[in-house]
């Protein structure tokens, strides 16, 4: 039998893998990644199984990874070994999920009391998300460029401890102009005060067609890029042009976990609207965010769609990607681990994009710990690429967050990520995710570090606009401030200080 016929008769028959099973589980069978060794070895792949029922995609035009999703009649039992033995194969693994780095659960005697209550109050819940900032029904329509100006000062930047701990105040004449950050998550709510102004609008999709029709609206994928109406970004979930930050109800996060508004938060930290008389301010108050969702409602999301996220950020112009997001540990029994995602992180490098990620948030129960001897540090954060930029959180006394991980070779640096005030879902604000009947929780984790460091990033590149990603990292490095928390614990030693950075 031919190589090809093998590997054909091995997806036709795909029993996968008992026993192969990813650090933080949930992996399904029956949803792979696969590199092969070139495209006719992809195509009679592809014509083979496809005809069994099997859905195929690419993740984007510069990777060679396809996402090969089996029906229950194609799995018999082979292994992966077998799979990857196959000289037409480069590589095989399963489609690993991934999370927020942050958990907004309860711990386990909250949940306990919240459902005592909940059964004595069942007609008052769910409440609402503190500030009243509930999810629409439906992704609201994309607003056009232009809205939401103002002017003045910025009435909530008091709130924001750790905007002032870092010194943006003292940051001089550079806001972050004409730098895009990706910012890779639960997707951005587009509409909000604070954020409409500063988001990445891709200039291939706007304007009027040949046809005299709104090129944002018109249902043409007018640049070419492979995605039809991308005016701010993609939904990599939903797999269309609105990644709107869609938030669970409060009562389902406390208790089951899921996503509150977790990119929304993340994207002011990075870029909330400076000196506009409304709201806060982000560390870059002039950058361009990019949205990009890839993480669903429940706050997980899938390697193959993060793939595409890195994709699509390095091929439509990012400087700089805030990944608040990863898995605790890869499977030691895998050689290969999460290659497909290595491979991701490799193609920002190579093309330049600062890699900025969240450190991890500890064990189950919420202690953080060492990334440098753990059998499963948090990833991507932990990959030795140089391009990655890898962030610890801090409290408002420098003290390192009794979740956060660290790592003197593996984490880089810390900044501010304990009750962080900054920007949520329907044009509200908060550092306070649910605080009733003695119960609390806030806005912490690595998740709120990361955009922080992103941020500071696209400061720096709108200054120095000629500056290589190496330039900039060494630069976040080299004047943070030393702090006796993270002695020992990350590479620099220090925390973020934009004062330092722009000085």
């Amino acid at each position: 039998m031919k190589p090809i016929l093998k590997i054909l008769k091995a997806a036709v028959l795909i029993g996968l893998w008992a026993g192969v099973a990813h650090a933080s589980g949930n992996t399904d069978s029956k949803d792979l990644l696969i590199k092969f060794t070139d495209a006719q070895a992809l195509l009679n792949f592809t014509t083979m199984v496809q005809s069994g029922g099997a859905r195929i995609e690419t993740l984007g035009d510069d990777s060679s990874w396809v996402r090969v999703q089996l029906t229950d009649k194609q799995l018999r039992k082979i292994t992966l070994d077998e799979i990857r033995a196959n000289p037409n194969v480069l590589a095989a693994q399963p489609n690993y999920k991934l999370k927020m780095a942050t958990d907004f659960r309860l711990n386990a005697k909250d949940r306990a009391r919240l459902a005592k209550i909940l059964a004595s109050h069942p007609d008052d819940f769910p409440f609402p998300i503190p500030g009243g900032g509930q999810p629409p029904a439906d992704n609201p329509a994309i607003p056009a460029v232009g809205t939401g100006g103002g002017s003045g000062a910025d009435p909530l930047f008091s709130k924001q401890w750790g905007m002032n701990d870092i010194g943006t105040n003292k940051s001089g004449t550079a806001k972050g102009d004409g730098v895009v950050v990706a910012v890779i998550d639960t997707g951005v709510d587009y509409t909000h005060e604070d954020l409409v102004q500063n988001l990445w609008r891709n200039k291939g999709e706007m304007g009027k067609d040949a046809q005299g029709r709104d090129m944002s609206s018109n249902g043409v994928d007018d640049d070419g890029n492979g995605f039809i109406d991308d005016v701010i970004g993609w939904d990599f979930v939903s797999n269309d042009n609105k990644p709107f930050d869609l938030a669970m109800g409060l009562i389902d996060i406390l208790m089951n976990g899921g996503n509150p508004g977790h990119g929304t938060h993340c994207a002011g930290n990075v870029a909330g609207r400076g000196n506009n008389g409304k709201g806060i301010t982000g560390v870059a108050p002039n950058a361009q965010i990019m949205s990009i969702r890839f993480l669903g409602e429940k706050g997980g999301g899938t390697t193959a769609d993060a793939v595409k996220s890195i994709n699509y950020a390095v091929k439509n112009g990012a400087q700089v990607m805030s990944n608040s997001w990863g898995s605790s540990g890869e499977d030691p029994n895998e050689a290969e681990d999460n290659k497909a995602l290595r491979d991701a992180v490799v193609a920002a490098e190579n093309a330049g994009v600062l890699f900025i990620a969240a450190a991890g948030n500890g064990d189950q129960m919420g202690k953080g710990y060492d990334n440098d001897s753990s059998k499963v540090p948090a990833y991507p954060a932990s990959y030795d690429n140089d391009i990655i930029v890898s962030v610890a959180a801090l409290d408002s006394a420098d003290a390192l967050g009794t979740f956060s991980n660290w790592g003197a070779r593996s984490v880089d640096i810390g900044a501010p990520g304990v009750v962080v005030f900054s920007t949520t879902v329907g044009s509200t604000y908060n550092d306070t995710v649910f605080d009733m009947f003695g119960m609390k929780a806030t806005w912490d984790g690595t998740s709120m570090a990361t955009p922080h460091v992103a941020g500071a990033a696209a400061l720096y590149l709108s200054a120095h606009p000629g500056a290589d990603w190496k330039e900039v990292k060494n630069a976040l490095m080299s004047t943070s401030k030393k702090v006796p928390s993270l002695s020992g614990k990350t590479t620099s030693g220090g925390k973020l200080s934009v004062e330092n950075l722009m000085r």
